[in-house]
């Protein structure tokens, strides 16, 4: 009798975390937003399965990847990145499935990138967008793009870029000189305008 109402708290609990994730399609449809418009249709999207998993939910044919929200993390993200940034993502989410913390990934990708076994691009595009879920229509709403431009391994001396924005908004080099310097591009977010009373 014990080991029965086990069994059914323990089926709850799965049905539960399951029905967190929403589904292929929806994943599918919110990830691309961060991707150019002409880009979307082509696109493989990586996206949560029903038990939680990451996992390919679309196999695109152009050279973009978009990684659908994760329900687990606070708030609304996707993002687009060049096939060639794959390699860079894969391990790092390896690395944290493996429980290290954000430095440690940092630092063991590091020496992967300067060693060789890590495989780098010379640059390569990411694309991020932020913004909130419409509980009723499941819409995104409130949305904010960014862009961030890998350069691994370049400096504010070799391509001029400030150590920060010169202007809000303005394109600036962060991690230089290490295997993740990108140029950080991140317009100014509207103000939400205010509501009536």
């Amino acid at each position: 009798m014990r080991f029965y109402v086990s069994l059914i708290a323990l089926t709850a609990t799965v049905a539960s975390f399951a029905q967190n994730y929403p589904s292929e399609d929806w994943q599918i449809a919110t990830a691309v937003l961060a991707a150019p418009e002409y880009e979307r249709e082509n696109s493989t999207v990586l996206g949560f399965k029903s038990d939680g998993t990451l996992a390919v939910l679309r196999k695109g044919t152009n050279d973009l990847i978009c990684l659908a929200d994760d329900p687990a993390r606070k708030g609304f993200s996707v993002a687009c990145y060049h096939d060639s940034l794959e390699p860079f993502m894969a391990r790092g989410r390896e690395l944290k499935a493996d429980g290290k913390k954000a430095d440690e990934i940092f630092q063991i990708r590091e020496a992967e990138a300067k060693s060789g076994a890590l495989k780098m691009p010379k640059k390569a595009l990411l694309n991020v967008m932020t913004g909130q879920v419409n509980e009723e229509t499941k819409e995104i709403e409130n949305t904010h793009l960014r862009w961030v431009f890998y350069i691994p391994f370049e400096t504010a001396e070799t391509t001029g870029l400030p150590l920060t924005p010169a202007a809000p908004g303005g394109p600036w080099i962060m991690n230089p000189g290490t295997h993740r310097a990108h140029v950080m591009i991140t317009p100014p977010k509207n103000k939400a305008p205010k509501k009536k009373e």
